[in-house]
């Protein structure tokens, strides 16, 4: 066994070199006694492969070193006392080829089998879950035969649909989203591999066995009914009453309401993000400027992790229904004073308009905003349409509730902007070495990137002459984290940010350490970056700094909030 860390927010452990069903056991009982005995500060286990990743929060482990010795008891605990978790199989039914398979020709011709050939072979494998990732629910799963081990297409189809069933190398499996992807489809199925309503909500979990069944169109149809009905009634149950109407600006205690008159750009419901969900391939999500929405939340009176608005570049125009507070934070969008309370007024309206600096404004309200939680967040997760308001970005019409209204002393007082993040539009970011880190030499740290007008809030994309991989072959898929800077073959770096991948194939070249996330949060397209090297000691001194300030910046609003 082996530990390393990835980045300044979790350790990986490497528990061997291969992929088979002795190793997959072994690492299902040690997250299962991680979760019985979990060491203080951990926060999330991701299995893959042939490890786990345990992130945690720097600010409560009281030390790296006393963490691994954590992690290290309680390996030694599991190998001594071996519990394997009970077996599940997981059956798929798939209707095959046709429109629901566009690929199963081409897989045929490449094996040299027919059609039906092919089937059989799919059909009648066992499968194991060796990992979930890429998106939620998706289960890579080994075991496929020889005889169908496929290539990845060589260009990836731009939507594929959910249910859908492909071959990718030596491994199949499904698509529980509708997305992007590069597997080969060779047929359907109808069952949800992901629901965040459902207590659990991955079908699929490592170390689960799956097999396929083959199914008609007709029974493909009959179950594609059975769904639809499902939803109907899960809408329908959703559905707001009369006094919850579109348009409604006052609950009937007479607590404020926000009306979006003009929905600006990508604005969303966002709090710190949903975490004990990534080994089900959820993302983290929540604010790309965590420390923002924090201050902005304490300025007004919540708790950090109340729902917030983000919006990018063109923020929202909103009208407020009732007396209320208000504090925004992260980049200028020049409507309201940053980082202090403003009180607004019945009726009264602010347009925030295009972005003077950064990229992404946070505007908190006392109170927070009354959407329901899902997975144990608010945050929206557009991908998954999770949480927020039903998922999606908010509209011109929207009405958003804030369930009270703090008292607060409203003045021409501000925080001391030494507490904040440095924000530049030319930022030097710190960054550790990734497991890769040897393959592209100083590469990272010797110049100046560009930032892509392709990024979004999966990833940060950077422009530069292709950073060039010494090593060659594919990498075994491992966890990433906000902050990861993987290296695709085209070689343009991606700094990946709040809703990216839980896991990834990627060389990883570098992370980003937690404190500075927030500098690339407010980078804009045609902005630059460095990059600067630190050891894991600077960046956890970073993050207890970091925490300090906030904890003086609670201490110093004491009177001025009650």
């Amino acid at each position: 066994m082996r530990l390393f860390p990835l980045g300044d927010s979790a350790v990986v452990v490497a528990l061997g070199n291969g992929v088979d069903e002795a190793l997959q056991q072994r690492t299902q009982a040690f997250v299962a006694e991680l979760g019985r005995n979990p060491p203080i500060g951990v926060t999330d286990v991701v299995p893959t492969f042939a490890s786990l990743t345990i992130f945690y929060d720097a600010a409560r482990i009281g030390g790296f070193d006393q963490l691994c010795a954590q992690i290290e008891t309680c390996a030694a605990r599991t190998e001594a006392a071996l519990v394997l978790p009970a077996a599940r199989i997981v059956e798929i039914p798939v209707c095959y080829g046709g429109d629901f398979g566009p690929d199963l020709a081409e897989v045929a011709a490449h094996a040299g089998l027919t059609v039906a050939e092919v089937i059989a072979l799919h059909s009648g494998a066992l499968y194991h879950v060796d990992a979930v990732g890429f998106a939620p629910g998706f289960g890579y799963l080994g075991g496929l035969p020889k005889k169908i081990h496929t290539p990845r297409r060589a260009t990836p189809r731009t939507q594929v649909p959910a249910g859908a069933v492909g071959i990718g190398g030596a491994q199949t499996g499904i698509y529980p989203l509708a997305t992007p992807g590069g597997w080969n489809l060779i047929g359907r199925t109808r069952l949800r591999l992901f629901d965040g309503t459902r207590e659990e909500p991955a079908l699929m979990r490592v170390g689960d066995g799956v097999s396929f069944r083959a199914i008609s169109s007709a029974e493909f149809d009959a179950a594609a009914n059975a769904v639809s009905q499902s939803l109907l009634d899960v809408n329908e149950r959703r559905s707001p009453s009369a006094g919850e109407a579109e348009g409604t600006l006052l609950n009937g205690d007479g607590t404020a309401g926000v009306m979006v008159v003009r929905a600006g750009m990508q604005t969303t419901v966002q709090d710190l993000g949903r975490r004990g969900h990534r080994a089900a391939g959820v993302p983290l999500s929540g604010a790309m400027d965590p420390f923002a929405l924090r201050v902005a939340n304490l300025l007004v009176g919540n708790a950090e992790n109340a729902a917030v608005l983000e919006f990018a570049v063109v923020g929202p125009e909103i009208e407020f229904s009732a007396e209320t507070v208000v504090a925004v934070g992260g980049g200028d969008f020049g409507a309201l004073p940053r980082w202090q309370p403003v009180r607004m007024a019945p009726g009264e309206r602010v347009n925030f308009g295009a972005t003077h600096s950064g990229c992404r404004g946070y505007l908190a309200i006392a109170g927070g905003f009354a959407v329901a939680p899902v997975l144990g967040s608010r945050s929206t997760y557009l991908s998954a349409a999770l949480g927020g308001v039903d998922g999606r970005v908010l509209r011109d019409g929207d009405v958003l509730r804030s369930p009270r209204l703090t008292r607060q002393v409203v003045g021409r007082w501000h925080i001391d902007e030494r507490i904040l993040p440095a924000y530049s539009a030319a930022p030097t970011v710190r960054i550790m070495r990734g497991a890769q880190a040897d393959e592209f030499g100083d590469a990272l740290c010797a110049g100046e990137f560009k930032v892509s007008p392709r990024s979004d809030r999966m990833g940060v994309r950077l422009e530069v002459a292709a950073l060039v991989r010494s090593a060659r072959g594919d990498l075994v898929s491992s966890a990433v984290a906000p902050g990861t800077i993987q290296v695709p073959p085209d070689g343009q770096p991606i700094i990946l940010m709040a809703d990216a991948q839980t896991i990834g194939g990627y060389p990883q070249a570098a992370h980003v350490i937690d404190v500075d996330l927030p500098l690339v949060a407010q980078l804009r397209p045609g902005d630059a970056v460095r990059f600067r090297e630190v050891a894991l000691a600077e960046a956890h001194g970073l993050a207890h700094d970091r925490e300090l300030a906030l904890a003086r910046l609670r201490e110093g609003l004491t009177g001025k909030v009650r």
